[in-house]
């Protein structure tokens, strides 16, 4: 029927953990009346786990992503757009 093998992108597995992750995290942040993103920011330079609420095991959560991969995910994502 087709002569060519068809292709379809998927999104890396981990990459979608970590923007599951994040936008838990960032919900919970903004439910305790925190600025999410500065939050999250001062974890990610500093790894200082009290950067990040326990509110919704969001500290526990932000700890299961690797920050170098995180990072490297932004850097791909903001230079792709």
């Amino acid at each position: 029927m087709y002569d060519k093998t068809v292709t379809f992108p998927v999104a890396d597995d981990k990459e979608v953990q970590m923007r599951r992750i994040l936008s838990e995290v960032y919900d919970a942040l903004k439910e305790k009346g925190y600025n999410p993103v500065s939050q999250i920011v001062g974890y990610i330079l500093s790894e200082d786990p009290t950067y990040i609420t326990t509110h919704k095991n969001a500290r526990s959560l932000i700890r299961n992503i690797d920050r170098d991969e995180l990072l490297q995910a932004m850097v791909k994502h903001y230079l792709s757009e």
